[in-house]
């Protein structure tokens, strides 16, 4: 069997196979934080622009867009991919340097809420999706995120193995799904190395080509089934010949979606370990910010190639800057969304913080990547005195896990000012009841 044919087999199974009530509850984890970041994204640009662009295909069809209005499957899946990580606050997959849940749910709930599907059916296409494109990511490995960004390329997989998981395709069916998604699957990093509304569409396209992939498969249309591991295939083309047997090895056995990254932070996530290394120090010496002369960030190479801009203008571009959320968290004390605003992105104080800032890759930590995201803090302060502090991890890794109760209070902080408090909270209790559900449209 091919590596495609080995993940539609696992993920063809999953519409029957007992699950464990851990694995539920770490999916609807996922599920909660997906709309966490969903619908604050829905109402900021691109996925607006979207909407005017698309709109031949909106107030009609079996879908929903985040905020109610009716929707063709493929284009719900277009539009709330995008949305979801529009403000960079979706969940992550560390070793896959990857977003799993962007185009992977918004492409399930696309098609779950057009075949009136239940909570339940819900729950088992969005673990697929996540067990094979999280391994489809770690296996392109870091060759592949030079780059591509990952969540437009691996995202594609998790999106159509959800869609046709949600289909009932069986593993042949499922397996082009895979297949003919491969081909699809496209996000270049440069698209985002300045201001620009590309990222948040790869995400999108991820969702809308893999359930363009799982609908054709079901009527019949089939892929190559080697382009993972064939001689010219995506393993060879798009990372450094990745050993797809390792890939595969633990499907059913270990659940990657109970080892998510949920966000702490209102931005990339390669600037997590920097900013939760530069509170730590400073609540340790317990110093304001005006006091510090020099603070110096090492980490690992790729942060610093995605996130190392120190002249960003626009919300886009501070949110893929360390010195910008680094200075904004030693003065405000957090990196919300409020952290973006024009009055922020002007403020003369965080200007003068980052003017102060040292960036550098440190060897060490950059071995570790992507499996750790470390940062080593140092700060000197005016008169010379010195401290040093090592961040191992970020705050919503695996290692260091936000509680459902704080998943419940990121939620409520997203989402209440889009849809209002008591909307919200009525949302939660569904999402945290999903297993439960019958019908998903008012979702």
């Amino acid at each position: 069997m091919t590596a495609a044919q080995r993940f539609a087999t696992f993920a063809s199974s999953l519409n029957q196979a007992p699950l464990a009530p851990e694995v539920i509850h770490h999916a609807k984890r996922a599920i909660v934080d997906w709309y966490a970041a969903l619908l604050p994204g829905a109402i900021e640009p691109p996925p607006t622009l979207l909407e005017q662009a698309l709109a031949e295909d909106l107030d009609r069809g079996g879908a929903r867009l985040a905020l109610g209005r009716a929707a063709t499957v493929r284009t719900a899946a277009l539009i709330n991919g995008t949305a979801a990580h529009t403000v960079e606050v979706d969940d992550i997959y560390r070793e896959a340097i990857y977003h799993p849940g962007a185009p992977t749910i918004a492409a399930a709930l696309a098609l779950a809420q057009a075949r009136q599907a239940t909570g339940l059916q819900l729950i088992r296409a969005v673990m697929a999706g996540y067990e094979v494109s999280t391994r489809i990511g770690a296996a392109l490995g870091r060759t592949h995120y030079r780059y591509w960004h990952n969540t437009g390329t691996v995202g594609t997989f998790g999106a159509a193995s959800a869609a046709a998981t949600l289909l009932g395709l069986d593993a042949e069916r499922h397996a082009h799904a895979l297949c003919t998604g491969a081909t699809f699957a496209a996000g270049l990093q440069q698209a985002f190395r300045m201001d620009s509304m590309s990222k948040p569409l790869h995400a999108g396209h991820a969702a809308e080509a893999g359930v363009l992939a799982a609908l054709a498969a079901e009527r019949g249309v089939t892929g190559s089934l080697d382009v993972l591991d064939g001689d010219a295939g995506m393993g060879r083309a798009m990372g450094d010949a990745p050993d797809w047997n390792l890939a595969t090895a633990t499907l059913g056995q270990d659940f990657h979606i109970t080892r998510m990254t949920f966000k702490n932070h209102a931005c990339c996530g390669h600037t997590f370990a920097p900013i939760d290394g530069a509170l730590e120090l400073q609540a340790r010496m317990g110093v304001r910010w005006q006091a510090l002369d020099v603070v110096e960030v090492a980490t690992y190479g790729p942060a610093l190639a995605v996130a190392g801009n120190f002249t960003p203008s626009t919300a886009a571009e501070a949110r893929f800057s360390i010195p910008f959320v680094v200075a904004t968290a030693l003065i405000h004390g957090s990196v919300r969304l409020s952290a973006f605003t024009p009055e922020r992105l002007a403020d003369g104080d965080i200007r003068a913080l980052m003017a102060r800032i040292r960036l550098s890759v440190d060897p060490a930590l950059d071995a570790g990547f992507p499996g750790q995201r470390a940062a080593r803090l140092r700060f000197t302060m005016n008169g010379g005195r010195q401290a040093e502090y090592l961040q191992p991890t970020r705050k919503g890794d695996p290692e260091q896990p936000l509680t459902d109760e704080e998943l419940s209070d990121k939620f409520m902080e997203l989402a209440a000012p889009v849809v209002g408090d008591g909307r919200a909270r009525t949302l939660l209790g569904s999402l945290w009841e999903l297993d439960t559900r019958t019908h998903l449209l008012d979702l």
